[in-house]
């Protein structure tokens, strides 16, 4: 029986995506489940699994424009599987080796019916993961048939920055002794080659939407400091013990979108948006966080952020990120939002002006921290200090607001006790002022 192979729905508002690659060859015999393409829409990049085992016609070709429903392939379901997948059925699972008692020892196995994870090589290394175009032409163009196994790619895609970092700690363990590959990748040939690669659709969607923004919003952006000592000093105090009890080590974007949701009830023009001549202020707040991924920049977001801890807020960050890196994130997790953050700084940026994320009305920028002067009490300190930024669209916030939120941003930051108690300071709230 053969079963189409459609392109699946991106969401109520995408009617056309593109066939960005297949993940398999044509006529290759492919299992349940198993990933086969992968489509980008102009929101995220999608993958389509495998409804049934047996071996797969393609009809419609990579870098084609299709719509959601249509037939790009299908599967033969009665095909033969080849005699490895036969093999591969038939071999008992782990647990069921466990079980048996005449099973022979780690010792005892042959080489050849090892596991294939206990070897190393290009082949194995492609079984567990998957190469990008700029990876494998870089493989092919240095001429590395066995890559090393210092690839440590983040998701399950090897791409080429992964290939240059493996290549550059592997001119580290040699002691400095550059090879030939690692000289071949950095330095220039004199050469007048260029190289082409086409947008996706996910960037050229992005590429549209910067574009619309400066057209048609008055957007500004003011600036501010704020010392980091306290909440460095908070997480190194608790950061054991915060590992400990969640599995997770307590980063600062979760302190910042706790204090955005503290702030915001001060400020609530922050959080709004205009739609059809009309100003809407949510009384919620769903955060979204600015994420680099190999296929560009996206925004997964948080929902009702006002109602979280900063550990959960901490898990989710780290929960939607790793899912837009790996392409697993969702349209749903994508859209919405009433307020961002990006941080720059870990890519080293001192200063910046983020570009609003409509129709949201307000992104907020974190930069590096650096050991600064500063006065304190009439003495000079070295103290940790980021710059902030906030960019703001002057339609819906003005000066005044902008600026006052900025401020109790950075007031929660300094004394992270205030978003215990709404952004405002205990002390004073004690004495009823």
């Amino acid at each position: 029986m053969l079963i189409d192979i459609r392109v699946p729905s991106a969401g109520e508002s995408i009617t056309q995506v593109e066939l960005a690659r297949w993940l398999v060859e044509d006529g290759t015999y492919v299992e349940k489940d198993q990933e086969i393409a992968e489509i980008d829409s102009d929101k995220a990049t999608l993958t389509i699994s495998a409804e049934q085992a047996g071996k797969i016609k393609i009809t419609v070709e990579e870098g084609t424009t299709t719509e959601p429903g249509k037939i790009i392939g299908q599967i033969d379901t009665e095909a033969e599987a080849p005699e490895s997948a036969a093999k591969a059925e038939e071999q008992p699972s782990p647990s069921a080796k466990a079980q048996d008692k005449e099973a022979p020892s780690k010792e005892e196995v042959p080489a050849a019916e090892k596991p294939a994870k206990e070897k190393t090589g290009q082949k194995e290394v492609a079984a567990a993961f998957t190469f990008s175009p700029q990876a494998q032409k870089l493989l092919d163009e240095l001429g590395i048939q066995n890559p090393e196994s210092d690839l440590r790619p983040d998701g399950k895609r090897i791409t080429r920055r992964d290939i240059l970092a493996a290549i550059a700690h592997q001119y580290h363990k040699e002691g400095g002794q550059k090879p030939a590959a690692a000289a071949a990748a950095s330095s220039w040939t004199g050469g007048r080659d260029e190289e082409r690669q086409k947008m996706s659709t996910l960037r050229k969607k992005v590429a549209e939407r910067l574009v619309a923004v400066k057209n048609q919003t008055a957007m500004l952006t003011t600036f501010n400091e704020v010392d980091m000592s306290a909440v460095m000093e908070l997480r190194n105090k608790y950061q054991k013990k915060f590992q400990e009890k969640y599995g997770i080590k307590v980063g600062l974007m979760s302190f910042f979108a706790k204090a955005i949701t503290e702030a915001i009830p001060h400020f609530p023009q922050v959080n709004g948006r205009i739609e059809d001549n009309n100003i809407v202020i949510p009384g919620y707040v769903d955060v979204g966080i600015a994420v680099s991924t190999p296929k560009g920049l996206m925004v997964p977001v948080i929902r009702n952020a006002e109602s979280l801890s900063v550990p959960e807020l901490e898990l989710k960050i780290a929960e939607l990120a790793q899912k837009a890196r790996d392409n697993k994130i969702s349209i749903e997790e994508l859209t919405g939002g009433t307020i961002s953050i990006t941080n720059g700084g870990v890519f080293g940026s001192m200063l910046s002006t983020p570009i609003i994320n409509p129709p949201q009305a307000a992104i907020l920028g974190m930069h590096n921290i650096v050991q600064r002067p500063v006065a304190i009490n009439g003495r000079v300190e070295i103290r940790p200090v980021m710059y902030l930024a906030l960019s703001y669209d002057h339609r819906i916030i003005d000066g005044k607001e902008s600026v006052g939120f900025l401020v109790k941003v950075k007031e929660m930051i300094e004394n992270p006790e205030r978003m215990l108690f709404g952004g405002n300071d205990p002390l004073a709230g004690l004495l009823g002022v």
